[in-house]
């Protein structure tokens, strides 16, 4: 059965980058820049995109090819072949799956924040908030995502959670080419647009001089703190969606002779614009002319702080605030799709290509497990939900994942031989990667990526490990008089927190159960299939190529 392959260029490459603007973009990237000294933070920063995103990008895009040419989007059937078809080796790659499913249990949820701030901006709700000043407007987020605000009899945060988990498993359910593609075809343009007007009113704003030298003028002196160098290179490989096994999925489905080199390169920067120019132009000046150019009053506003209450407190003040408030919520909403339906595919793909399931069994499937998740995530917002699927799936599992691919692709596909055209020996890696490259990758970073990249990981996650790791795990940092209340029930924090962690536990130990009984009869992929999917085409074709075929 052949595989949904993208239909062009512009597609995947619209795609790959929309998976990455997101949330992350516009709420992390201001905070990690306000926290760590500004500009200070934007040169550590650079050079992190340029000497480990794009390298590991260009790996992980490269492995996902090598899966992709064996009928796998995901790490366990990928790394069954990448690693010799040893029997561990798709459970090690079921550690892939992990990220994309936590992540889900509370993306969906914020993502639905968004669109109720949408609603209530264009109802000129969250302006007669805005003029009682900011403590009702941090007062009005607060009993939303508490759940405290009602829409008719119901909380309007579980309302809008329903309507946005629906939205994306409805365009999921339409397919790769038909459903991811077009969506970011559609939305990545209107959501540059979208930022570019937002980043145009910003600068006319009165004393905004202020903000942007916090952004534009480094402290020399802060440069020299390891604190920002680790701070900066975490915020890339968040951004960049790397180790998520979503560059991985979107990946096996290029078409052979696909350009990689240069699509991979281009999504990256289309990222960069958006982090630096659009997020960095818009929400730091901004949170600089509330807080002053106060670094730790910067960092008292959060996340949530920056995006949720301080934006709309300031648009609010502007003439027109109604229209740019409910401008700022779009465009976030548009970058939480893109990025949601990213993190939910690699989830849908498992169940296609492994567990041989129809693409409407497979988004029945994934909804069913999403959905009990979120709502763990839901109600455990308060108790510490939310930030133990965030540091398992958002966090450490990320760098630990990136570092398994740097090495898999420098030691194991690097030192594998493939004859080239001209009879030359070269990497396997490195083919693969330069296969139909309208741009080849420079020979300097090959280098940087067989050794700077996997040395750069393997030291980060050790002294991780050592530093904090076993403080985590052992919830040092947690009072043991700390209660929290879920479902109406009272309890200990940490009693809580290793619940959360059981039931994360619980999920992969099922996920390797599936993988196992899934391969127990060989690779699913050679197996023969019920299912043929609507949007199935031969490897290679193009909507182009279909169409003319169809009118011959």
């Amino acid at each position: 059965m052949s595989r949904d392959n993208w239909g062009s260029k512009i597609g995947v490459i619209l795609a790959v980058a929309g998976s990455a603007v997101g949330l992350g973009n516009f709420l992390r990237f201001p905070v990690q820049a306000a926290t760590n000294g500004g500009g200070s933070f934007i040169i550590p920063y650079l050079i992190a995109f340029l000497l480990l995103g794009i390298p590991l990008s260009w790996m992980e895009w490269t492995l996902g090819r090598a899966a992709g040419a064996r009928r796998h989007g995901t790490a366990p059937g990928g790394f069954h072949y990448l690693l010799g078809k040893k029997s561990w080796a798709k459970h090690l790659g079921s550690l892939c799956i992990l990220p994309p499913l936590f992540i889900t249990f509370y993306y969906m949820f914020i993502q639905s924040w968004i669109l109720a701030f949408t609603y209530y901006s264009a109802t000129g709700t969250l302006m007669d908030v805005v003029k009682g000043g900011y403590g009702p407007m941090k007062e009005f987020f607060g009993n939303y995502i508490m759940l405290n605000t009602q829409l008719g009899p119901f909380p309007a945060a579980i309302v809008f959670f329903l309507i946005t988990f629906a939205c994306n498993m409805a365009l999921l359910s339409f397919g790769v080419r038909k459903g991811i593609e077009r969506v970011n075809k559609i939305t990545m343009p209107i959501l540059l647009i979208m930022g570019l007007i937002l980043v145009g009113r910003v600068l006319t704003i009165d004393g905004i001089g202020q903000g942007l030298a916090f952004v534009w003028n480094p402290n020399l002196s802060e440069i020299a703190n390891p604190t920002v160098w680790l701070a900066a290179s975490g915020q890339v490989f968040f951004t960049m969606s790397l180790g998520m096994g979503i560059v991985f999925c979107y990946a096996s489905y290029l078409k052979p002779k696909e350009d990689l080199v240069l699509s991979s390169l281009t999504a990256g920067a289309t990222n960069g614009f958006a982090e630096v120019i659009l997020g960095g132009t818009i929400v730091i000046p901004m949170a600089v002319l509330i807080a002053g150019n106060n670094i730790e009053e910067c960092a008292k506003l959060g996340t949530f702080g920056l995006g949720f209450q301080t934006m709309p407190f300031v648009f609010g003040q502007l003439p027109f605030g109604g229209f740019f408030q409910t401008l700022w919520f779009g465009m976030l909403f548009i970058a939480g799709v893109t990025s949601a339906i990213s993190i939910i595919q690699p989830l849908i793909s498992f169940c296609e290509d492994d567990l041989k399931q129809s693409r409407k069994g497979a988004i029945t499937s994934v909804s069913v497990v999403t959905f009990l998740g979120g709502l763990v995530g839901i109600f455990g917002l308060a108790a510490g939900a939310v930030d133990e699927f965030d540091f398992w799936g958002g966090s450490f599992l990320l760098v630990f994942i990136g570092t398994i691919q740097a090495f898999i692709f420098s030691f194991v596909l690097g030192k594998r031989k493939a004859k080239q055209a001209d009879g030359s020996d070269e990497s396997e890696a490195f083919a693969l990667m330069n296969e139909g490259a309208a741009l080849k990758l420079p020979k300097f970073f090959r280098f940087i990526i067989r050794y700077v990249c996997p040395a750069y990981l393997a030291i980060v996650l050790v002294a991780w490990l050592v530093h904090d790791g076993w403080a985590v795990v052992s919830l040092q940092g947690v009072s043991p008089d700390a209660m929290v209340t879920f479902l109406g029930h009272q309890m200990s924090q940490i009693s809580f927190t290793w619940g959360i962690r059981i039931f994360l536990l619980v999920l992969t130990i099922l996920l390797n159960v599936l993988i196992y009984f899934a391969w127990k009869k060989g690779d699913p992929a050679d197996l023969p299939s019920k299912h043929i999917h609507k949007q199935d085409m031969p490897v290679g074709d193009s909507d182009e190529v279909a169409t003319s075929n169809k009118e011959a």
